[in-house]
């Protein structure tokens, strides 16, 4: 079965966005081919890989109301083996649009059955909130990738989250698991990442990656460039540790 994670957390500013541009192109560093579709109307994933939001021909907005195919919309990027649905700013108002459209929740996944088998793997960028283009990516996925940022209030709409995926699971797709939860922004210098992913460990009960995503200043700085860490600064500890997350995460497969 196709490899189809939805990056999703209805917290904002949790790492989903860097953790889909950095596990998707340390994937493609392995020679498997990946797509990326960004469902945030930001774009910010869209620019982080080095496309131009505002240029781009049909972007997943157009896809959703039926503009283009799937096809159509995907873009090269410049790291190899990796392609991009990209987004930008019409795509806040697909939720209005698709308010009367019969399947409405179906269409992202019957757009992406026609070009899946071109991929090892389909990487898909949630917005942060529970909109009608979080439940088009979590039908369209096999699993959800959940990145927990190291801080206070980290499981505070967690279980939320996991009822919606539950929600999903029961009436639209039996098949979506959750994939696991990705500690990112980790400080090793302060108690308070080591307690909050203790605490995580002991009220949650799904899989914790080993790989933990360090605060680092470079995998900050590298979307601004439009790369992802490891074209970027490919030996940096942001690097790395993407790299340890796609290996994980791919040796979890068999």
């Amino acid at each position: 079965m196709k490899k189809i994670i939805a990056i999703a957390n209805q917290k904002g500013g949790v790492g989903k966005t860097t953790t889909a541009i950095n596990l998707s192109a340390s994937i493609a560093e392995t020679g498997k081919h990946v797509l990326v579709i960004d469902m945030d109307p930001q774009g910010n994933t869209t620019s982080g890989l080095g496309v131009d939001k505002n240029r781009v021909k049909n972007s997943v907005y157009d896809l959703l109301i039926g503009e283009c195919t799937a096809k159509e919309a995907i873009t090269k990027t410049d790291v190899d083996n990796l392609d991009l649905i990209p987004a930008n700013i019409n795509l806040s108002a697909a939720e209005i649009e698709l308010l009367d459209v019969k399947d409405k929740e179906f269409i992202l996944k019957n757009e992406i059955d026609y070009v899946e088998a071109d991929y090892d793997y389909v990487l898909i960028d949630c917005p942060p909130a529970l909109s009608m283009l979080t439940v088009n990516s979590l039908t369209t996925a096999t699993s959800v990738l959940v990145p927990i940022q190291c801080e206070y209030y980290a499981l505070e709409g967690l279980s939320q989250l996991i009822y919606t995926i539950e929600l999903v699971q029961e009436r639209l797709n039996a098949d979506l698991t959750i994939e696991g939860v990705v500690f990112t922004m980790f400080d090793s210098r302060t108690n308070l990442s080591n307690q909050v992913v203790e605490n995580v460990k002991n009220n949650l009960q799904q899989k914790i990656y080993d790989t933990v995503i360090p605060r680092n200043v470079r995998l900050a700085e590298a979307p601004s460039y439009g790369m992802p860490i490891t074209m970027f600064d490919p030996k940096s500890p942001g690097a790395e540790s993407y790299r340890s997350l796609a290996r994980e995460l791919m040796e979890s497969e068999g």
